[in-house]
């Protein structure tokens, strides 16, 4: 263990989100809530990062330094929980987990800022548009902290007080722990609050400093499903200005949704209403939409995709493939040139080199019988599919070979054949002649 450690509090229910699952797992832009707060706190290299989290939200955070909070009893109860698992270090950074938009220069700014005035404690502040149920940030008149005034037990004049706490603090160990000791419940719930152990610091003449964010937007929480969605347009903002700020094109980034883990290369062009989640990577000269959904998946250079298409996970689009429209791929790799532009599902499906998939085209992947497993189409390179062909799995259509319009193909097809031959059209010519109701 070092000598600066960091708690993340994630035990709250969040009853406010009106939501069975805990508010800190719920999902925003391709991590969970309390994810994005972990990833802001990993680069300042806490040992150790301890998260607290409730009983049932444990096996959530395997592979996590985890402490338990027992009940629900309020922050400072939370903090006491970590504390065995702190051990040693000398400071500690503590952060709400409910503060997705925090960022780790932030942080850093918060710790440096610690460090250099030689403070017991240091509060982090920010001045919201709207101050709403804040606790205000009341100073001395050299800038330290005076008082955390909540806002229910504030008078009008602290009301106006535009300062609020962000809930995030560094502190000196050493008076830390027997400031948190002393904190009694201050409810009928038995609640403790982490803003009594700095009350009681302040009184006992420790020097307790405040930093104030430069950007409050930073410091934004969330406790109901509209702060949540609030926060994901402006992760979304975020995360689509450092794409566009490396090279790639986002026609209307307020309609591009992009997860955290995407990987975009310059040159790569994303059209409006698309989606692209997980672990997706798009290659130079590639493009996206508009309105296209992919997830896991990876298009090449040179690709297209769209509009109105799907990409579902483990499909991989070859340099110059296309995916065009109404299509649906999974689990599935088109080889380079390949197309297939229209009205298709291609499942668990290999495709070779410069193919041609026809319009309305199905790999029929999934057998009837009970116990069965998925099977795959393999269609090798420069093979010329018909309309409204469908390809019962496992099946092998060999190079450059061509299907018939309309044919259900059950038999592996040889290299360099045609194959189909759907029934003959027969023409009854006058057939409706006297047979139709004027």
């Amino acid at each position: 263990m070092g000598d600066f450690a960091a708690v993340v509090m994630a035990a709250g229910l969040g009853t406010r989100m009106k939501s069975a699952t805990p508010k800190h797992l719920h999902p925003l832009l391709g991590r969970r809530l309390v994810d994005w707060v972990i990833a802001a706190v990993e680069p300042l290299h806490p040992d150790p990062l301890v998260l607290v989290v409730a009983p049932d939200a444990v096996e959530a955070f395997e592979g996590r330094d985890v402490a338990v909070q027992q009940q629900p009893l309020g922050t400072g109860d939370s903090l006491r929980a970590a504390r065995q698992k702190v051990g040693d270090a000398k400071q500690l950074l503590v952060v709400s987990g409910d503060h997705p938009r925090l960022t780790p220069d932030l942080l850093q700014q918060l710790v440096d800022e610690h460090r250099a005035s030689g403070a017991t404690a240091t509060v982090l502040s920010f001045e919201p548009p709207d101050a709403l149920a804040y606790g205000r940030i009341v100073r001395s008149p050299d800038g330290r902290l005076e008082q955390i005034v909540e806002h229910a037990d504030a008078d009008e004049s602290r009301r106006a007080i535009a300062e609020v706490n962000a809930s995030i603090y560094v502190f000196e160990t050493d008076k830390l722990w027997p400031a948190l000791d002393r904190i009694e419940p201050v409810n009928a719930q038995g609640e403790l609050y982490l803003t009594d152990a700095v009350r009681l610091l302040v009184e006992a003449g420790e020097a307790v400093a405040v930093f104030k964010a430069p950007d409050a937007d930073e410091v934004e929480g969330v406790n109901t499903r509209g702060e949540l969605a609030d926060a994901a347009a402006f992760l979304r903002a975020r995360v689509n200005k450092k794409h566009m700020l490396a090279g790639v094109t986002i026609v209307d980034p307020q309609t591009t949704w992009i997860e955290s883990e995407v990987e975009l290369e310059p040159d790569s062009t994303i059209h409006p209403f698309t989606v692209l989640r997980g672990r997706t990577r798009v290659a130079a000269g590639a493009e996206v939409g508009p309105h296209a959904v992919v997830v896991d998946a990876e298009i090449g250079p040179g690709a297209t995709v769209g509009p109105f298409c799907y990409l579902r996970p483990g499909t991989k689009l070859g340099p110059g493939a296309k995916a065009g429209t109404f299509v649906e791929i999974k689990n599935s790799e088109l080889g380079a040139g390949t197309k297939v532009p229209h009205l298709s599902y291609i499942g668990d499906a290999q495709i070779g080199e410069d193919t041609n998939v026809a319009a309305g085209n199905i790999t029929a992947n999934f057998p009837h019988q009970p116990g069965r497993p998925k099977a795959r189409t393999k269609i090798g390179r420069n093979v010329r599919t018909g309309i409204h062909n469908g390809f019962e799995a496992p099946v092998e259509i060999g190079d450059d070979a061509w299907i018939a319009g309309g044919a259900y193909i059950t038999e592996d097809v040889p290299p360099e054949s045609l194959a189909g031959f759907p029934p003959k059209q027969i023409t009854k010519e006058g057939y409706l002649r006297g047979k139709r109701n004027d």
